[in-house]
């Protein structure tokens, strides 16, 4: 069939390209674009937006740096890659190299650069990207207002995300949804509860993400028998079969609630006991264990674990430390040569802050930075001062 391609006409040559990049078959696609003399930017975009789709940052970035010419969409495409990759940090790094070309980005780029902000917590950035967007009569953008307020509500500043969210026209469920999550997320579940009205009422369908927000908030908030209810009417009245995270929220519900029991027969009744790949859900209710000191439930949920093999380093170091701290000292040996047997490590915490308009990444036991030893100090000092008040109190 190659053989047979008008390799002279780039238009046919890039809709091909892009027709193998969304069947998933970048090898066509790239044995296309190399037998191609004459290239021009929209099949280098084409290439290295595919590869960006199909996870593959490293190839995508190759064809980038060798484009002899970049639009935006170019830019667009490679920020996309690293966006779906959850490399912001890069993401911003590439937006300011888009800066001192000159060429100015459009609400595909802006909204990359804002979910960027979102995670990173780069909140001077995000405020420069929304002066930006009134500066540039582009507010009215659903997809770009949508982003705003994800970018205020995960970086805190929930006013400022509800503002962007009255200026919304018309209000599509994403929209909704990243309202209700991000009052959620900032521990006002009320709000959020109100909002998940005001969505209904306005006759938004609400989505499966729409219940994970909102089942959310009433975790936080101890709100068992309003998350229960949820929970039935999602299938009931919604029509929206419950997938693993909702189920997953609902173990977290109960079991923050130290209903543990509940949550064991929840798992057992709703969800048809343990199965493979839930060690999130296995670890919600094993935290519980040990938060509450319920070994009994604790070692069942360990036990079950290994039998069906679904045990990682976060639910090994939290059962060993539950029983360690009930006394059960055999137990925590098995354990502890569970993990140093399956060679099972934990991977670090890690913080993110944007301090003067820069991001600065933490990890935990990290020292690299020029600051350790100042920070350590200052860490040290806050301490004592907590520990000191309360031996006040």
């Amino acid at each position: 069939m190659l053989n047979h391609i008008h390799r002279d006409d780039p238009f046919v040559v890039s809709a091909l390209i892009e027709y193998y990049s969304v069947a998933q078959d970048m090898g066509t696609a790239r044995l296309l674009f190399d037998i191609t003399p004459k290239k021009d930017v929209v099949m280098w975009t084409a290439m290295t937006d595919g590869y960006g789709k199909m996870g593959d940052v490293a190839n995508a970035r190759l064809l980038f740096e060798e484009m002899p010419e970049r639009n935006v969409i170019s830019w667009s495409a490679i920020m996309a890659a690293y966006s779906r990759a959850s490399d912001f940090k890069e993401v911003l790094r590439l937006f300011k190299k888009m800066q001192e070309t000159g060429i100015k980005p459009n609400e595909s780029v802006l909204v990359s650069v804002l979910t960027a902000c979102a995670h990173l917590g780069a909140v001077t950035q995000g405020l420069w990207i929304h002066s930006y967007t009134k500066r540039h009569n582009l507010e009215s953008n659903p997809i770009l207002a949508t982003a705003l307020v994800d970018m205020y509500s995960k970086c805190g500043c929930v006013e400022s995300a509800l503002l962007v969210f009255n200026t919304i026209p018309k209000k599509d469920a994403g929209a909704w949804n990243a309202m209700i999550s991000g009052v959620a997320m900032n521990g006002d579940a009320m709000k959020s509860l109100d909002l998940f009205g005001e969505m209904i009422t306005t006759g938004t369908q609400p989505t499966d993400t729409t219940f994970v927000a909102v089942l959310t908030a009433c975790t936080h908030a101890k709100m068992v028998d309003q998350g229960l209810k949820l929970f039935e009417r999602m299938d009931t009245i919604y029509g929206i079969v419950p997938k693993l995270e909702h189920y997953a929220c609902v173990v977290d519900l109960l079991a923050r609630a130290g209903m543990l029991e509940e949550a064991e027969r929840f798992i057992e009744e709703k969800m048809g006991g343990f199965s493979r790949g839930d060690a999130n859900i296995w670890g919600a209710l094993q935290s519980a264990c040990r938060i509450y000191g319920n070994v009994e439930i604790g070692n069942r949920v360990w036990k079950k674990l290994i039998d069906i093999g679904v045990v990682d380093s976060g639910t090994s170091v939290l059962s060993y430390n539950m029983y360690r701290e009930a006394g059960w000292e055999m137990d925590a040996k098995k354990v502890r040569k569970t993990i140093s047997d399956s060679r099972l490590k934990k991977k670090p915490g890690c913080s993110v802050i944007e301090v003067s308009g820069k991001v600065e990444e933490f990890l935990a036991g990290d020292l690299c930075h020029s600051q350790a030893q100042e920070i350590c100090k200052t860490l040290d000092s806050l301490s004592k001062i907590i520990n000191l008040e309360d031996w006040v109190k």
